[in-house]
């Protein structure tokens, strides 16, 4: 019985662990994102408004409207989108925060392929 208790006893301690996660806090402000792509990372810098995203990626600079779904979670759709890949929505979805960053998973909406990444609060 002993051996079964020291066996419940970790799972029970870990399942009261919980991510901090105050998307809130992130929801405005201008961030740097890392993103590892064919292992590769790629940088892009994104100023954050109520209904407006403006990321400078590769020196290309776009803007896209932003539709908050839930407090972690928000969906990008591009304003003026140059091609049909451009056209649809991606959506993100906070994971975790800490006091200056947080980490987030995106993908296009309707598409069960993700990928990771970390946002840091440059100003």
């Amino acid at each position: 019985m002993k051996k079964y208790l020291l066996l419940f006893l970790p799972l029970l301690l870990s399942a009261c662990y919980q991510t901090e996660c105050n998307c809130n806090d992130f929801k405005t402000g201008k961030f740097e994102s890392e993103v590892l792509i064919n292992g590769v990372t790629q940088r892009t810098v994104s100023v954050r408004t109520d209904s407006l995203v403006i990321e400078t990626y590769k020196g290309k600079t776009d803007t896209a409207t932003i539709r908050w779904v839930s407090d972690c979670e928000y969906v990008l759709r591009q304003i003026h989108p140059k091609t049909m890949a451009e056209q649809k929505a991606i959506s993100i979805k906070i994971l975790t925060t800490s006091q200056n960053s947080y980490t987030f998973e995106f993908g296009l909406v309707g598409d069960d392929a993700r990928q990771k990444g970390t946002a840091h609060r440059i100003e």
